[in-house]
């Protein structure tokens, strides 16, 4: 029996594993788990599934656990770092939406545990000192995203093989094939409607401007040590083909299966086996065409912003993350409207630049970017910068 921690227990992928761990009696034991402020959802899942310890980072969700009475209860930062280097566990999926995350998956790393990386800000904001770091520890990560899972598939076995390339697939989102000009007057609840995938609100609003893969191609770079110009994109409305290698000799291998976390999730957990009935199995003939095409970045320029984030390098991926955070908040908070994300992300970046960076990736720089970014793309994002500046040209002054 596998002993797991699970951080972020009570996001999508959370539930997911959960859920996985439920279908699979007697594979897995649940040693901890992690959530923020949905209270009632970390109750159940504590009363269902009785782990040692269980964290929040929300005092209010920390004191409901502690009368519930059933685990140990820990809270705050250092909370979710006990969490993430519990002696007993053997895997930890980390799955905390955003920056959050780092801490707690650094520390897991720290403590020698296989890593299911469902976070991929860990590696956009820190992924020298993550993986330099995992390097010397000997930790496996293991990629959850389904796309770099299915990129790690289809290198499996392969050693001695030269990689051509690496091509990420994307949805393109709700707003697939609209011109710049009708994306303005975007609305959350719009955003929020993914055509394929099942997520939660910042990841989905992500993938609407496609930063989302943005920050995938960045995760990649660290995940399979391959520079950015050999990590392609390419649109796939369909979701069936997560993502492909192209080998030297320009055979193309890739990973499909129906759309559904749970098939990556699984494939984490049971590594180097593979568990039975986890997904609905694919059926290519009722899914009929696959269709792939070009991705707009002249309408999505967060695809373009990452890449020039990694081609930068130092802080300036931590910077990029910072800013899209705020910015995704702040849309989904009704401040700001649809292209004030990318608007916004490119004068934080600028502004990096003329602060001086990027600066050297080590953890502590690291730190001192994201909060800078996160302050200035917040200045960027303050309502009353609606009303100073026309709405084209708020932060490109």
């Amino acid at each position: 029996m596998k002993n797991i921690v699970i951080l972020g227990s009570t996001g999508s992928i959370g539930q997911s594993a959960l859920d996985v761990v439920s279908t699979h009696e007697g594979q897995f034991r649940v040693l901890a788990l992690t959530g923020h402020k949905n209270k009632e959802l970390m109750l159940e899942q504590v009363e269902r599934f009785r782990p040692k310890l269980a964290a929040s980072a929300d005092p209010a969700t920390a004191e409901a656990l502690r009368e519930q009475g059933i685990a140990h209860v820990v809270e705050g930062v250092d909370g979710l770092k006990e969490a993430a280097s519990m002696p007993d566990a053997d895997f930890v999926l980390s799955a905390i939406v955003g920056a959050a995350g780092l801490e707690p998956t650094f520390e897991a790393v720290r403590a020698g545990k296989t890593i299911g990386l469902a976070n991929k800000e860990t590696l956009v904001v820190a992924g020298d000192a993550v993986m330099e770091e995992a390097r010397s520890r000997g930790v496996g990560i293991l990629p959850v995203d389904s796309e770099h899972s299915a990129v790690f598939q289809c290198l499996e076995g392969r050693g001695g093989n030269v990689i051509k390339k690496i091509v990420l697939t994307a949805s393109g989102g709700p707003f697939r094939g609209r011109a710049v000009d009708e994306l303005e007057d975007i609305t959350p609840e719009q955003a929020l409607r993914h055509p394929s995938w099942s997520m939660g609100r910042k990841i989905s609003i992500d993938s609407a401007t496609l930063m989302n893969k943005g920050l995938e191609v960045i995760e990649a770079h660290h995940l399979f040590d391959v520079g950015p110009d050999r990590i392609g994109v390419v649109v796939h409305p369909q979701s069936i083909v997560h993502s492909m290698v192209e080998y030297s000799d320009g055979s193309v291998i890739a990973q499909m299966s129906v759309p559904d976390m749970r098939g990556a999730i699984a494939y984490a957990m049971s590594y180097p086996g593979r568990m039975e009935d986890v997904i609905e199995p694919l059926r290519l003939a009722s899914v009929g065409s696959l269709t792939f095409s070009e991705p707009d970045i002249n309408s999505f320029p967060c695809l373009g912003y990452a890449y020039d984030a990694l081609k930068r390098g130092g802080t300036m991926p931590a910077v990029l993350n910072s800013a899209n955070e705020v910015a995704v908040n702040a849309f989904l908070s009704g401040a700001i409207g649809f292209m004030d994300i990318p608007r916004i992300i490119k004068k934080t970046m600028d502004g990096h630049i003329e602060a001086g960076g990027p600066w050297e990736p080590t953890l502590d720089r690291v730190r001192e970017a994201h909060a800078w970014a996160d302050s200035s793309a917040r200045a960027f994002a303050a309502p009353e910068q609606k009303t100073q500046e026309p709405d084209q040209e708020r932060v490109k002054k």
